[in-house]
């Protein structure tokens, strides 16, 4: 883990670093642009050719789309135990998601003309869910258990398989449980491409929702116009802030929660105490060496990960601005004063008995936030972007004639005299 002190050499550039843009280098932007061109001219064909290369999956075209019977035998397959916590996992998404869900509205304006808005579900959108270092039951409920909330009546499913062809059992029942309609075993940039754009076995969708791995990320960049998306969500990363009221053994484990998500993982620690510091890094290495995933842990600290001492919480609260982490940490006395002050951050967590896994997991919001810095861009998976808005306008005769006078002079002035005609006949005929 690279540590400084705002008094070593270096710090400040170190710093002007975590200044982060969500920009993918340009070998990702070219290996998936000739993905997606492979997608959208072989169809199908493409889509075996990746399967085998990045998954050694060998599939016939349409083989890969899960079946009655395998979701039967994953339900039997899954516990008791598994299935309950799924279970109280999508009754806090579900409650949550309905409070965030937008609702038709209407009011007349200065003119008299009935304005408003109109809320619809999306007819048919795709979620990805990762898939391949462990499996992401979480991610499938909260991607598609809003959709489901927000009564979205086909919901399409991408998960990456094993080289046997299968999906973990507990997956593929919270994606049913979720309300998923259909489930593709396809993974990577190759199955964001065909939900996006469609194949001969695989209809295309109208949004795309879930985190993935730089190459999905950049595909879902790189196809908005062909499809929209929810937000850019990469790899985990966590920035925990603390002042001297922080403990050190939390803070240890959720910076090690997210580090065991490997890949680009990034853990950073703000603090204000030095002596903090050097608590948390010994339980840090206290913990690591429990861990199963030990071995991709010590990976992400050493290739990814940093702690800071900060001069005072403001220039923390600074940095963190700046860095606009997916997962925040607030550990720090008059919280709410500090709370207010972070502007960027897809989740906060408060006080040391808010772990970040209780919002990966059970809490409600969805767990799909932004990376990369693009959290100054995006906000994270919202019930109410499973939405279609639309506009609605309705004039009467009083309406249209009190909208007349403004009307021909924006036409006037903009030089589209055929608008400014299509309100005047209507005065005209009354």
């Amino acid at each position: 883990m690279k540590t400084l002190t705002f008094r070593d050499p270096g710090y400040a550039e170190f710093v002007a670093t975590l200044n982060r843009r969500a920009i993918p280098s340009n070998e990702v932007r070219d290996l998936v642009a000739g993905i997606i061109v492979e997608v959208a001219q072989r169809g199908d064909d493409a889509l075996v050719e990746y399967a085998a290369k990045f998954d050694q999956v060998h599939f016939q075209p349409g083989e890969w789309r899960v079946t009655p019977d395998e979701f039967t035998a994953a339900s039997r397959a899954v516990s008791a135990e598994t299935k309950k916590a799924i279970k109280a996992s999508l009754k806090n998404i579900t409650a949550f998601a309905k409070r965030s869900l937008r609702k038709d509205w209407s009011y007349r304006n200065a003119e008299g003309a009935k304005v408003g808005e109109r809320f619809l579900p999306f007819d048919r959108v795709g979620v990805y869910v990762p898939g391949g270092k462990a499996p992401l039951v979480s991610t499938a409920l909260m991607t598609a258990g809003f959709a489901k909330a927000a009564k979205v009546p086909e919901v399409l499913a991408a998960t990456p398989c094993g080289p046997d062809g299968k999906v973990n059992d507990a997956l593929l029942y919270a994606l049913k449980a979720a309300g998923v309609t259909e489930v593709i075993k396809l993974g990577g940039a190759q199955a964001v491409a065909a939900m996006a754009l469609g194949t001969a076995s695989i209809r295309p969708v109208d949004r795309i929702f879930g985190p993935g791995n730089k190459f999905v990320v950049e595909a879902k960049r790189q196809l908005v116009g062909a499809v929209s998306i929810d937000l850019l969500p990469g790899p985990s990363e966590v920035l925990v802030l603390a002042d001297k009221t922080g403990n050190p053994k939390c803070i240890a484990a959720d910076l090690l929660a997210q580090a065991e998500h490997g890949g680009d993982s990034v853990i950073g620690f703000l603090t204000t105490s030095k002596s903090l510091l050097q608590q948390v890094i010994t339980a840090i290495e206290e913990q690591a060496a429990q861990l199963s995933r030990g071995e991709i842990i010590r990976e992400v600290l050493e290739k990814s990960s940093f702690a800071l001492v900060v001069k005072d919480l403001d220039e923390g609260i600074a940095i963190a601005n700046a860095f606009a982490p997916e997962h925040l940490s607030l550990v720090v006395e008059k919280e709410n004063k500090r709370l207010k002050q972070i502007r960027t951050a897809g989740a906060i967590y408060v006080g040391n008995l808010s772990p970040v896994a209780v919002g990966d997991f059970l809490a409600g919001p969805s767990h799909t936030l932004p990376t990369g810095g693009g959290g100054r861009s995006f906000s994270g998976l919202r019930a109410d972007q499973f939405q279609r808005r639309t506009s609605i306008v309705k004039l009467d005769e009083k309406s249209v004639a009190k909208s007349l006078p403004h009307v021909a002079e924006f036409a006037r002035v903009e030089g589209l005299d055929a608008h400014g005609r299509s309100v005047a006949v209507r005065v005209e005929d009354r």
